[in-house]
């Protein structure tokens, strides 16, 4: 499984071949499963909301498409990556990226970011893509 970091899965799901790369388009496509975490939802949310980024279709629709049109699955925010994100390095202070790090490591699956500071937890080393 992948998990994908929010604004890759905005890239995806948007279409943006410019920022994704082919390899990157690749792993996605080629990838059993495909996830987001919950989180990403409000992350996207508060983006819109304070005009960070505008989505082609409107916030509701938009998860639609993101979500059950695309394939992507959604992973909840459990009790366990709840304190897995509390218990990490504090490489990175945004409580999202805490949260979508603990994702991938509850559910022992590979996280794709092209945030900088991920590489810095050494608990990805063999997973970040």
């Amino acid at each position: 499984m992948i998990i994908l970091d929010t604004h890759i899965w905005l890239w995806w799901v948007n279409r943006d071949t410019e920022k994704l790369n082919q390899r990157r388009l690749e792993q996605i496509t080629s990838s059993g499963i495909v996830a987001v975490s919950a989180i990403s939802t409000f992350e996207v949310a508060w983006l819109v909301h304070h005009g960070r980024i505008v989505l082609p279709i409107g916030t509701r629709d938009w998860f639609d498409k993101a979500l059950d049109g695309s394939g992507i699955n959604l992973i909840p925010v459990t009790p366990e990556i709840a304190c897995k994100a509390v218990e990490l390095p504090d490489h990175h202070s945004d409580p999202q990226d805490r949260i979508i790090i603990a994702t991938a490591l509850v559910n022992n699956s590979s996280l794709m970011s092209s945030d900088k500071k991920f590489s810095c937890y050494t608990e990805l080393e063999q997973t970040l893509l």
